[in-house]
């Protein structure tokens, strides 16, 4: 089988992947760079979900990737939008005639003798083989299982004679008018399905076991808007943009954190001013504290104007069991469905499923950490980017492939074939690096198959920008943690230490 070298092969085209491959070309103009993509478009996620509504649940002058503009005043950007904006990034990078679509990673073994990884890839539209050496690889497929969604088994679904879907999988050409359709779940799909189905439906209920918080943004960015009024360059506008959303992004979620009673105040009572005062305030109030899950944030209220319409309700209470017409609840009380989408959450799967080797020898990713929150501990040349969980995807995207594209620039000017990070015991703690801060489901089944959470600097995550910035652009690449070294038997030696750890008791 032939196989084709490159510099740094990219898993992923999604916001991840098209951010790293634009950061280390800008900054290593002579690298040859390859993504590995595959699904038939750019987007990742954005390609993947195509429910009615669909849309960013962060802010777009923090989601969009710090060196686009987003050039939209709308806060929060459809799928398609968001898609061809990636799609556009990655055009004007240089980065999309690199892409190669259809194309599966299955496995990556790094050897140090020649200091570069062999990547085995399926081509999966013709069920072929194909083999890629990589100088350093990046790992930006994110962390949802891309082919199977978590999909809890309910009582009696056999005996249902509607139409049953998931929002993961989404039947192109489902007509929904007309229909009486029940959402299960209370997240940011669901709270973007309910109104956005609520217009032509017969009826739509989001039946939730308990209740979300939900914040309600403009449509539109005032400040963003008064700029571009006044002709503003954009580049300017979304600088100005990014920097306040950032600001409030970390200092709401501070000040949530700090003062958890007076925060659920706050939120209720907004709620309560867009819902109404006949509102039932059981069916927005949680019972954990604000950002032990994420919030969910609703553009101009659309939530809260299809409530009060009529068009669209909600139900909190738990399913008994699904029947011939619909689902009957614990109450007693049944609804009655032509459609029930199953907005039940995602599965976790890092690395897209592909296996990972050193030297032949497995990697078990779940017992290392992460160096700076982007290297494996153990791993050599190759960052796995991980975004926030607290704040927008992108903003740590960007800070990861901006740290990439500075590592390999210092790798080739110093000489450098192999950079491993190397922990101790004591650097790692019990905790998954997503489960310690939220209780979300998919983030308590991601302890499964997500790295371990360091105890201390700089293999602990912070989930903080502004730190992140600091550690990832203003430190040097040069700690003694980062072991650099020549490819050859003695580059293995150089990483000693990096052998399989144990996991914390």
């Amino acid at each position: 089988m032939e196989q084709q070298h490159v510099d740094v092969l990219v898993i992923g085209a999604g916001i991840s992947g098209i951010s790293a491959a634009c950061h280390v070309l800008r900054d290593n103009p002579g690298a040859s760079v390859v993504v590995l993509e595959r699904r038939a478009r750019v987007g990742g996620t954005w390609d993947l979900f195509r429910y009615p509504g669909i849309r960013s649940d962060s802010d777009m002058s923090t989601f969009g990737f710090g060196f686009r503009p987003w050039r939209q005043a709308r806060i929060l950007a459809g799928g398609a939008d968001i898609r061809q904006y990636v799609e556009d990034a990655a055009a004007d990078g240089g980065v999309l005639e690199r892409i190669r679509f259809g194309r599966r990673a299955v496995s990556a073994d790094f050897s140090h003798a020649d200091g570069r990884w062999t990547v085995d890839v399926e081509d999966e539209t013709t069920g072929g083989r194909e083999s890629y050496s990589a100088g350093y690889l990046v790992g930006a497929t994110g962390y949802y299982d891309y082919d199977e969604p978590y999909r809890p088994e309910f009582p009696g679904e056999a005996d249902y004679r509607g139409t049953l879907v998931h929002p993961q999988h989404w039947p192109e050409g489902l007509d929904h008018t007309g229909k009486r359709v029940i959402v299960i779940g209370s997240g940011a799909t669901a709270i973007t399905l309910l109104p956005a189905m609520a217009g032509s439906a017969a009826s739509v209920t989001m039946l939730q076991r308990s209740p979300t918080y939900i914040l309600a943004l403009p449509e539109v960015d005032p400040v963003t808007a008064v700029l571009q009024k006044l002709r503003a360059p954009a580049r300017l506008t979304h600088k100005i943009a990014r920097t306040r959303n950032i600001a409030l992004q970390r200092g709401s979620y501070a000040f949530c954190r700090k003062y958890p009673r007076l925060a659920r105040k706050l939120l209720l009572g907004l709620v309560r001013a867009r819902a109404g005062k006949n509102v039932d305030m059981r069916h927005f109030s949680p019972r954990y504290k604000p950002w032990d899950q994420r919030l969910c944030v609703v553009p101009g209220g659309d939530l809260f104007k299809v409530l009060k319409s009529g068009k669209a309700a909600i139900a909190t209470d738990r399913i008994d069991t699904f029947t011939a017409d619909g689902i009957r609840l614990k109450s007693g009380k049944e609804l009655k469905a032509d459609i029930v989408v199953t907005a039940t959450g995602l599965s976790v799967r890092l690395l897209g499923g592909m296996a990972l080797s050193v030297d032949g020898s497995p990697v078990d990713v779940t017992n290392r950490v992460l160096y700076k929150a982007v290297l494996l501990e153990g791993v050599p040349n190759m960052s796995l980017v991980i975004g926030y969980t607290n704040a927008s995807w992108t903003l740590k995207a960007d800070l990861a492939a901006d740290y990439t594209a500075r590592l390999l620039d210092h790798m080739r000017r110093h000489g450098h074939d192999i950079a491993t990070p190397v922990a101790t015991e004591a650097d790692r703690s019990e905790f998954s690096v997503m489960g310690e801060a939220l209780t979300s489901g998919y983030i308590a089944r991601a302890d499964k198959v997500m790295p371990r959470q360091g105890t201390r600097d700089p293999w602990r995550l912070w989930n903080n920008y502004y730190r992140d910035r600091a550690m990832l652009r203003g430190a040097p690449i040069e700690d003694a943690p980062l072991r650099f070294a020549k490819a050859g038997p003695s580059g293995a030696d150089t990483a000693a230490g990096t052998q399989e750890p144990t996991r914390a008791a």
